[in-house]
C-alpha cells in the first residue's frame, strides 16, 4: 500500500481548465488527467486513483501540489 502520490496540477492554455498528472516512481506508467474545474479534477482524479490502484494497494491520500497558484473568481 502506498501512503501518498502527488499529482502535479498545471493550468491548460488550450482549455482553460487544469491539468494534473502523477508518475509511477518504479516507471510502469502513471496518471495524466483534465478537468474545466478544480471541482471537476478532483473528480476525474478520483476515477482515475480507482481504475489505475487495486483496492488493496489504493493511496491513503492523495495531494494535488498546483504549479501555479489557482485564481478563484467568486464575483
Amino acid at each position: 500500500m502506498v501512503e501518498a502520490i502527488t499529482f502535479i496540477v498545471e493550468n491548460c492554455s488550450e482549455t482553460g481548465g487544469y491539468v494534473a498528472r502523477w508518475d509511477e516512481p518504479l516507471g510502469r506508467g502513471g496518471i495524466t488527467t483534465q478537468g474545466d474545474t478544480i471541482s471537476e479534477l478532483q473528480e476525474m482524479i478520483s476515477d482515475a486513483v480507482r481504475g489505475f490502484f487495486e483496492p488493496d494497494e489504493m493511496p491513503d491520500q492523495v495531494k494535488l501540489h498546483f504549479s501555479n497558484d489557482p485564481i478563484l473568481q467568486v464575483a
